[in-house]
């Protein structure tokens, strides 16, 4: 088992290292470890199981639910989301910086990537909070933070992935989202406010009051959210209420967002045309790596790994909270050089036989999972969300990792809560209308 565990992760430690698509990475390793450490041969093994990966009805809201973000995506979305948001912000400690959390949020639960809420936010709001005088350490980490968030609240492309290769519930997944992104916006948000009223007021690090709005245009602004907040909430609601299947809330999600994008004025063939190639691009992509993480989970199969694993671990009589704090920092490790995606395919085609003998519940172990995925976005080297910061800003990397160190540490409390208190995650999913 060591030489074979030496060479799967020697394989594809190279295969990554070398530029190799993760998809090929992913297929390259398992063929070597059929080839050489079983007597089944790969050829057959690739074929079904790239059949078996590409087929499922629970895939199709993957392209449908990228399409959607990509229509809204080009739709001015985040620039409605500012206007509205801001007029009733000015009274609370850390002002105008709180739209980066709720508009990051907003964004995050229509479009489902963090990269693409992290560089359509930050474009609206990092240059306004600069020229009203807000601290920019601080409006970078609110920034990166709160839009690792798309990987969460739903609908979410990870959750898709993750539901369609552990076979869970992926309505359950969304529902079990929802009050663990609720909390970590809740304390980003407190965290602000108590560095406002620490620090920031007093150096003058949250620019100036603006609070003199008059109220009729509080509301004409706000009236910009209705439409993306009755998307939000329609999706949410029927497949919470049992009234569409994902599937279905993503086919009715792309015709809303084209109303949307086209009552904001900005819906053309040109959108139409620019938002279907992406989408297009997008969803080939997670999907080949989906069928090579297939391969390799059939290949982990064939050869016992993971089943050994588990069983070596289990001997060390680990307790689970032990078990949970190893596996984090093992993630968090492994998320410095992989994606999220990959990540998590990665993770389930190995470590999924350990995490259910240690009784893990599925669902919650797909949030944790995503949490932590969340955090190797603002971790350097491979940390996606510093690169979009830096490429917005042109500040160095380690500037832009300072300032997100502390919503990092904010992430870690969040996970030690939802695993004191499992039903934060677990509540709404067990509740729902089956």
């Amino acid at each position: 088992m060591l030489i074979l565990s030496l060479a799967t992760i020697f394989t594809l430690a190279i295969l990554l290292g070398s530029g190799v698509w993760i998809a090929f990475a992913l297929i390259g390793t398992a063929w070597i470890a059929l080839a050489f450490f079983s007597p089944f041969a790969p050829g057959p093994i690739l074929a079904s199981d790239f059949w078996g990966a590409s087929y499922g009805w629970d895939l199709t809201a993957l392209p449908m639910f990228i399409w959607m973000g990509e229509i809204l995506f080009r739709s001015g979305l985040a620039d409605n989301m500012f206007r509205g948001l801001s007029p009733w912000l000015n009274r609370i400690p850390g002002r105008l910086l709180h739209t980066n959390i709720l508009g990051s949020g907003m964004f995050a639960a229509v479009c489902g990537s963090s990269a693409a809420t992290c560089a359509t936010v930050g474009k609206m709001t990092l240059p306004e909070l600069e020229r009203r005088g807000y601290d920019s350490n601080m409006a970078i980490g609110t920034l990166a933070s709160a839009s690792t968030l798309g990987l969460l609240i739903p609908p979410s492309i990870v959750l898709i992935v993750y539901g369609v290769v552990t076979e869970q519930s992926i309505s359950r997944l969304f529902m079990a989202g929802i009050g663990p992104g609720l909390m970590i916006l809740a304390l980003f948000m407190c965290y602000l406010v108590v560095w406002s009223l620490i620090r920031g007021n007093r150096q003058g690090l949250t620019g100036q009051d603006e609070s003199s709005v008059s109220l009729a245009q509080k509301l004409r602004h706000t009236l910009e959210l209705i439409p993306i907040l009755l998307l939000i909430g329609g999706i949410i609601v029927s497949i919470y209420g049992g009234f569409a299947s994902p599937t279905e809330a993503a086919a009715v999600g792309v015709v809303l967002s084209m109303l949307i994008a086209r009552w904001n004025g900005s819906f053309g063939i040109g959108i139409f045309r620019e938002s279907l190639f992406a989408a297009v691009r997008t969803a080939c992509m997670i999907a080949f790596i989906i069928a090579g993480a297939s391969f390799l989970t059939s290949a982990m199969g064939f050869t016992q790994v993971p089943m050994q694993l588990a069983r070596a671990i289990g001997e060390m009589g680990l307790s689970p909270t032990m078990l949970l704090v190893a596996l984090t920092l093992l993630l968090l490790v492994m998320g410095c050089f992989l994606d999220g995606i990959s990540l998590i395919l990665l993770v389930t085609a190995i470590i999924m036989p350990l995490v259910s003998a240690a009784g893990f519940d599925l669902i919650w172990f797909g949030i944790y999972l995503v949490i932590v995925v969340e955090m190797s976005q603002i971790t350097p080297p491979v940390g996606f969300n510093l690169f979009v910061i830096q490429g917005l800003t042109g500040k160095d990397i380690v500037t832009i990792t300072k300032a997100t160190l502390p919503f990092f540490l904010l992430m870690l409390a969040a996970i030690a809560l939802m695993h004191a208190f499992p039903q934060i995650a677990l509540y709404l999913p067990y509740s729902m209308t089956r």
